[in-house]
């Protein structure tokens, strides 16, 4: 079965950044086709990428008028966070309410209500998905590029935007390589349920060598709905010791006091570090977005961000390359510099946080002088706060915005 005439615009993967990019393109008034590998009705469990930023709200805004104000409004703005060390709060910061009518600094929800709400909004924007096709090719030459499934469905198409994911089958099909780094030790992220009674405070809370976890580097962040634990091991620590459901329910109440085991959702991430070498295929005519363009560590928020600001900056250049041809592999090129550029300064500030989240003996000094100065010398406890995240702003190579 192969798709029905020459698409303008395919985009390959049905993630946030697929969505957003599909949306991006709607905004354009460019007809647009959604493949996904998976079914439509696929679960996709746990808060994955929790934090939406004020910039990528406001992208949201701008591909569907209404999409950013609703996620900001469905999802958790807290106002206190704070820094402990050893167990001794070295960092406290409570912001006000911020402007009426002014889109908060983020929104915290699950990935998967983030997905609803671009979801619903490609449904009325008239977005075309096609569930079950799994890419097993895609060819380009002349003035197309054609994607097939395995099941040997195909679509032809004038241009791709490929969001299928940290495995993307459209990146090793264009022969395009990620290169970087990748830590030895793990993380364990944990998802626990709110309750209506809840007394937690609603703070993002960050811990340099938590006294209950024998000196393991502790996050706790609200989210709608509840809270996610991020606990960093150690490069020796067994896989099992801490990151099954079984263990999560041993060391959980000494994090967040006793009877709380209503765990969601249990997995493990390694730090990666990793930028294809291209953002676009040799033909022109294939362009990366998201993780199947690059991948980063969660601390700093850094990976569902930038991959809004790949789809968008995707979609204006297609959008002028179909517009305008003899533009067309000027803007294409454009994308690709100006997103990788992004996604290398992303990846260095990924390794300036992993460099305190994974501290050598130097780094561990200075952590715990910072800590015994910041009563006295308040920008001790701000550098704990904020190096564990990386440095938010860089220079023109960071590209057109923050992520």
């Amino acid at each position: 079965m192969t798709g029905s005439g020459l698409c303008p615009v395919l985009v390959v993967g049905a993630g946030p950044v697929g969505l957003a990019a599909a949306l991006a393109l709607r905004a354009r008034e460019l007809p647009v086709t959604v493949l996904e590998a998976d079914p439509e009705d696929r679960v996709r469990p746990g808060s994955r990428a929790l934090f939406v930023h004020r910039e990528s709200l406001a992208a949201l805004e701008r591909m569907s008028p209404g999409l950013g104000t609703g996620i900001a409004r469905y999802g958790v703005v807290w106002r206190t966070r704070r820094t402990f060390h050893r167990g001794r709060e070295v960092f406290a910061q409570t912001f006000g309410p911020g402007r009426p009518g002014r889109l908060p600094p983020f929104a915290s929800l699950r990935q998967v209500d983030t997905e609803r709400f671009l979801m619903d909004a490609c449904a009325e924007a008239g977005v075309t998905f096609h569930w079950g096709a799994r890419v097993s090719e895609v060819t380009a030459g002349g003035d197309a590029v054609t994607v097939t499934a395995a099941d040997g469905r195909a679509w032809p198409a004038r241009y791709v935007i490929a969001a299928d994911g940290a495995r993307s089958a459209v990146r090793a099909a264009a022969g395009i390589e990620l290169h970087g780094d990748r830590s030895e030790g793990h993380h364990v992220v944990v998802d626990v349920a709110g309750r209506a009674d809840d007394e937690m405070p609603v703070e993002r809370v960050f811990h340099y060598e938590h006294p209950a976890m024998d000196g393991r580097t502790v996050l706790r962040v609200p989210f709608a709905g509840g809270f996610q634990i991020d606990l960093q091991c150690r490069d020796d620590d067994p896989a099992d010791a801490y990151g099954t459901e079984e263990a999560v329910r041993r060391w959980l109440p000494e994090v967040v006091g006793p009877g709380r085991t209503d765990v969601l959702w249990v997995s493990t991430y390694r730090f990666l570090q990793v930028v294809a070498d291209a953002f676009r295929d040799s033909s022109g005519r294939v362009l990366l977005a998201g993780e199947a363009a690059h991948l980063f560590p969660p601390f700093g928020a850094r990976g569902l961000n930038s991959g809004i600001a790949d789809a968008e900056s995707a979609a204006a250049a297609v959008a002028t390359a179909l517009a305008e041809p003899e533009r067309a592999a000027g803007a294409v090129d454009a994308f690709a510099d100006r997103r990788r550029a992004a996604a290398l300064f992303n990846s260095r500030a990924a390794g300036t946080a992993l460099a305190h989240l994974r501290p050598g003996r130097l780094m561990r000094a200075r952590q715990h002088a910072a800590a015994a100065l910041a009563p006295l010398v308040p920008r001790c406890g701000s550098w704990l706060e904020h190096a564990p995240y990386g440095p938010r702003h860089g220079s023109p190579a960071e590209a057109t915005r923050r992520y």
